[in-house]
Order: structure tokens, then sequence, then C-alpha cells
């Protein structure tokens, strides 16, 4: 193809940019943040994100050596036993071939977005996407407004292209741009969370030697309200600190103020608790309330126009606890690079691509969910048989506390590695049995 567009310019929008760089003659990237990658539209990227393990892999095979990279500007790489998971305060058996980043979010995309536009045919336009331009049954461009002109919303310009991607993030205007040019939005599914989330900055010393990544949930009899310890996670990331984040639902939110923070840290496991303690607060405290989950699903539409696909949280955006937001975006990009590769015209329909990635979403979506269900105030909708299937999950997470090898099946789906059906495969239940039996 000759020109590939890309709406946005955040972690999944260069990401798309790199596959397409593969495929296209021209890959524009149009973002108002420019170049530079403020980050203005995304509100909650200062906030703690994780890149589980499948997106590491996969960040590595777009972008070879990326991680040495990022390590040797102050990252972080846990493996093994420096990557600690606790169910309510019990620490849970250690998988020595478990490996995690260690990294702030503006961090890792400062690095992505340096190795993405350099990249000889990728290039960045300041601008405002507003609107799609058609040429019969397919998406041909996009209307927009530079960033230099937002004072002259009439001065709209037109940039034409073989495909168009949205990697606009939560905020897209796809659908009602699609509805506007008479075709049909897609359907959305959504759960309501009610979830606050703050992370604080902390310096970083010489204590907790050998600790990389802390991660503390509640554990199946017990949720956020009425829990044993308080969950909450700590990263070490560059410039020799850590990173907290405490979360809670409804009103118990967590807030701005430090020494509410510092309290609520010291309810949490032994690690979170002596960063409060020992280490010094670095800065505000961050907050951000994500209010629901949502996933469009484009193979539910009866047509759809060629020269357009969808990529990040534009598809799918997930409570951000359990870590798959980065994730997602680099398996969207994984799937459109099969498709392209796969020889499907950019002008026609990508159901092929729909199709591929809606496996990805169900299965983020079916892990995020099952557990937002266990909160007494999230009313749902339920998927069919979810009663039981809760029960077996929450067994299988009793036990993986204690067996090395029930825990690595678990945290193989947790990181999106395995899909959740591996969670009810009769070997692992049997195991599963065996273990709380001997307990």
């Amino acid at each position: 193809m000759r020109r590939a567009i890309v709406m946005g310019g955040s972690f999944a929008g260069l990401l798309a940019a790199r596959v397409l760089a593969d495929h296209a003659e021209e890959v524009v990237v149009v973002d108002p943040d420019g170049a530079d990658g403020s980050g203005q539209g995304a509100p909650h990227r200062r906030q703690l994100h994780a890149l589980l393990s499948m997106g590491h892999a996969q960040l590595d095979r777009r972008l070879p050596g990326i991680t040495g990279e990022l390590v040797a500007g102050g990252a972080q790489v846990g493996r093994g036993p420096q990557v600690r998971y606790y169910v309510d305060g019990a620490l849970k058996a250690c998988l020595p071939d478990n490996t995690l980043l260690g990294a702030t979010r503006p961090f890792l995309e400062e690095h992505v977005r340096r190795r993405v536009l350099a990249l000889p045919n990728v290039t960045v336009v300041p601008a405002q996407a507003r609107d799609l331009l058609f040429d019969g049954t397919r998406v041909c461009g996009i209307r927009l407004l530079p960033v230099a002109d937002t004072a002259r919303p009439d001065a709209l310009a037109e940039l034409t292209g073989d495909l168009v991607v949205d990697a606009m993030g939560r905020s897209s205007r796809l659908g009602t741009w699609l509805v506007g040019h008479g075709w049909d939005s897609a359907p959305m599914d959504r759960m309501k969370v009610d979830l606050g989330y703050a992370t604080a900055a902390f310096t970083r010393g010489d204590e907790l030697p050998g600790t990389v990544v802390v991660h503390a949930s509640p554990g199946p009899a017990s949720g956020y309200q009425q829990h044993l310890s308080e969950p909450g996670a700590l990263v070490a990331v560059e410039g020799n600190r850590w990173s907290a984040v405490l979360v809670g639902y409804g009103d118990y939110r967590p807030g701005r103020d430090p020494e509410a923070f510092l309290r609520r840290m010291r309810r949490c496991v032994g690690p979170l608790r002596e960063v409060a303690d020992c280490c010094r607060l670095d800065g505000d405290i961050e907050t951000f309330h994500f209010s629901e989950s949502r996933k469009r699903d484009f193979t539910r539409l009866g047509r759809f126009p060629g020269g357009l696909v969808a990529v990040g949280d534009a598809v799918a955006s997930v409570n951000p606890i359990y870590g798959q937001g980065l994730t997602l975006a680099t398996l969207a990009a994984s799937s459109l690079s099969v498709h392209l590769r796969s020889g499907a015209s950019a002008h026609a329909p990508a159901w092929d691509y729909f199709r591929r990635l809606r496996v990805v979403v169900n299965a983020a979506w079916k892990i995020s969910a099952a557990a937002d269900l266990a909160q007494p105030h999230v009313t749902g909708p339920y998927p069919p048989g979810y009663r039981l299937l809760r029960w077996v999950g929450d067994k299988v997470v009793e036990a993986s506390v204690t067996d090395r090898t029930v825990n690595e099946e678990f945290m193989a789906v947790v990181n999106m590695r395995k899909h959740p059906r591996v969670l009810t495969s009769p070997r692992l239940l049997l195991r599963t049995a065996r273990v709380l039996t001997a307990r």
C-alpha cells in the first residue's frame, strides 16, 4: 500500500505504526501532541502500568533490543523471586521463569516512540483527526485540523490513504463518524466497576534488595472492602524510584492526601509497608477514576467499510488493575501484522483482523469480568455458568498460593500467554483438588 494513517500516537498507535511500516511506503501518525508525545489526551498515563510477560515478548519482537535500551536508561527487569505475588497477605509460590519489566509508562512510550519515529517511512503530523473520508464503501483518508489552526475550526485539511487505523483510545469518535456516513457503530459491551486508583513515586535506596515487582490482591473469600491486607502494587522503575499504586472501589477509592496514602500503604503487605516507612515521597499523588470496562465487537456488524481498523482502547478498555491494557495493544499489533502478511487487501473490510482480535479481547474480558463480578457492587451482566466458573476459579487461586504447578498455569493466563480455558482443564482441576485435599 502507498500510505497508512494512524489516528493517535500513544502506545497502541505507535505499535500499529511499527507494523504498518513493513507494509506501506509511508505511515503517517496523526496526533495532537506531535512527535514529543506529551500525552495530554491520556490522563491515566502517569498511573502505574504493567507490561505483562506476553506484552514484553511482543514488544521485543517488534522492536528488537528495546529491553536492553530500557534497562540502560534505568528500567528494571524482574525475574523469578524478584517478582512477588501475594494473595490475602500470603506470598505465592515462586515462578523461576516469570519475567516482568519495571518502568513507568511515559518512559516506556518515550523509547517506543523514538524507535518507531526513527523508521524512514514513519512521520508525525501534529493535528486532531476530525472525520473520515470515503470513496464508495471504503475509507480513503481522514479530515484533520492542524494543531496550529485549532482556533480556526473551519481550517480542516484532508489526508488520503489506503488504510486508516483508529488508535484514539476510549474517547474515540469512530462510531459517531461511521453513523454520520450511513454505517453502523460497533456494538459495545459495558461493565460498571467504579474503580479508583492512585499512584505515588518514592525515592529508592537499598531497601528491598532483590525485589522488582510486588503485587498484592484480595483472596477468593474477601473483597476490596473486607480484606486481610490492603491491595496494591509496587514496582522498581527508572530514576531510582519506586512506583506504588493503591486501588479501591466506590467510596473506598484512594485520594491525593499523602498522609492518608501512607497510612493505607502501611496496611499493605510487608514490602509496601517498608517503602512507606523508609522512603521519601517524591512528588504529588496521581489519582484516576475508572468508571466502566468497555469492549466493541466489530464482528457483530453486518457490514463494515474497507480501509479501516481499530486498535487499543478504541476496541477494548478493561479494568486496569489486571494490567492488560498495554499487552492488549501489543497483541492488536500482532493481529494486524498477521492480517497484512496474509495478503489481505487494505481496501477490503478487515473481517479476518477483527476475528483474530476478538479472541484476544474476549480472553482479557473474561479474566477481568470474572474478578469484577466478585465485587458486591458490580451487578453484571453475568456470563452463562458464572457461579460455577467463579467457584472453580476461586479454588484454582487458592491452590496457586502454595503449589508451583498450579501457579504456573494460573499466571500464564494472567500474563495472557495462555487462554483462560486452561483453568478449567481436567488436568489442572485434578491437581487443584489434590493440593487442597492435602492441605
